[in-house]
């Protein structure tokens, strides 16, 4: 399936491009003001933690460096414990790594694929520091339950909302959910900002201004003129001499060079309108999608519960067994239609499984990668003509797999709740 040109092809860009943008990056070109200088950068972080509905937004240049820095706030302690999902990109968990916690891992609810409430408290330690979660595809996770297990446990949360720019939850936006968040900007998510860029989104003071200082490579000491030892000694150079304090102190925290570009900035301000009506388009083909699959009662689609408002970054549907599963793929594929399986189970990764993970820890987690789910494309920048040729393919298949007939009671065994 590689080196393949297809009619329908998965989205390599998240968002759309317009005239607008380009002029913003025109005007960044031609005018004066220093680029380094984070007029731009300011602005877009007040408008981003303004239509997420949060205190604070810092902005880096990537959301790697975006999960790096969130899990620093929660200053993990060497013995604590971390609940995590398995259904995520390794982007997620992978800075765990670097603390010497104990990852516990937990499985996920096989409708909304997000992590289970239910499997959530049975995993709860007086250890338990903190809690990494994902909307995963951009449905997101049931945070009324999850905070409330949160706050009566004493630990932290930090969601993960790579996929869920333009969802809702109980009218919210993720990212003002839990305690702390960062977001993607990718080349593929629905912010397309030059190839990289992350954002983090909290509501604590005291963990944004540690943040700006991560960001900036700033010490987190307090600043001060330098003065003699003596009385007598004079300085080498007078203070007057420097355009900023010198600092006096040691640094505790070493910090980084993660500022993200004005221009990324620049068009990630540019792109903030127009986040909703791509999402809109996504939901409305995914509609088309839902009502193809209802046909077909051996391929259920994600669903997200009443309250929640689907962003469709991933549009993902669950076969009954893995041979229905496999003969979709190919007949998609035969037909031009490219298709993704996202995401391998996190704990079976030969990272995690050195740290002693075994297979049949998230059994449903496993099930779903293994046998169940797989990706439709279902993104912005599909025309017209390759959102019908879409419904086409995925009818004409479903079909063929059915064979004109009932379909058999083995094929119909219950999945995710519905027959």
């Amino acid at each position: 399936m590689l080196d393949k040109s297809y009619v329908v092809p998965w989205g390599k860009r998240g968002s759309m491009s317009t005239d607008a943008e380009a002029a913003v990056l025109a005007d960044l070109v031609h005018e004066s003001t220093p680029l380094p200088a984070g007029a731009r950068r300011e602005r877009f972080e007040r408008s981003f933690a303004e239509a997420v509905g949060s205190r604070h937004a810092i902005s880096v240049n990537s959301a790697a460096v975006a999960l790096h820095m969130a899990i620093r706030m929660l200053d993990l302690a060497p013995g604590d414990e971390v609940i995590a999902t398995p259904q995520t990109h390794r982007a997620t968990v992978q800075p765990l790594l670097d603390h010497d916690v104990r990852v516990r891992f937990c499985d996920i609810d096989p409708t909304t694929l997000n992590l289970d409430p239910a499997a959530l408290e049975a995993l709860i330690t007086p250890r338990t520091r903190a809690l990494l979660l994902v909307h995963y595809g951009g449905c997101p996770a049931e945070m009324d339950t999850v905070m409330a297990l949160a706050r009566r446990h004493g630990f932290l949360v930090l969601e993960d909302c790579v996929h869920a720019l333009g969802a809702r939850y109980r009218g919210h936006s993720p990212g003002s959910l839990a305690d702390i968040a960062t977001f993607s900007l990718r080349n593929d998510k629905a912010g397309t900002v030059l190839g990289e860029g992350g954002l983090i989104t909290c509501d604590r003071d005291d963990w944004a201004q540690r943040l700006h200082r991560l960001r900036a490579h700033d010490t987190d000491t307090p600043t001060a003129h330098p003065r003699p030892a003596r009385a007598t000694e004079p300085c080498v150079l007078p203070a007057a001499t420097y355009t900023t304090p010198l600092q006096r102190g040691c640094v505790r925290r070493p910090g980084s060079d993660a500022t993200m570009p004005e221009a990324v900035a620049a068009l990630g301000q540019a792109q903030l309108a127009g986040v909703e009506t791509a999402a809109a388009k996504r939901r409305a083909l995914a509609g088309r999608l839902d009502e193809v699959l209802a046909r077909y009662p051996f391929f259920t689609p994600q669903s997200a519960p009443a309250h929640s408002t689907h962003a469709y970054h991933l549009y993902t549907c669950l076969a009954d067994h893995q041979e229905l599963r496999d003969r979709l793929v190919l007949a998609l594929d035969h037909r031009g239609v490219e298709i993704q399986l996202r995401y391998f189970p996190q704990h079976l990764l030969p990272q995690w499984r050195h740290r002693g993970h075994l297979r049949g820890e998230c059994p449903v987690a496993e099930r779903s990668w293994f046998e169940q789910h797989l990706n439709l494309p279902c993104h912005a920048l599909l025309t017209p003509h390759q959102e019908d040729y879409l419904i086409e393919a995925l009818d004409g298949s479903l079909a063929e797999l059915n064979g004109g007939a009932p379909v058999p009671a083995a094929m119909s065994a219950t999945v995710c709740g519905r027959r």
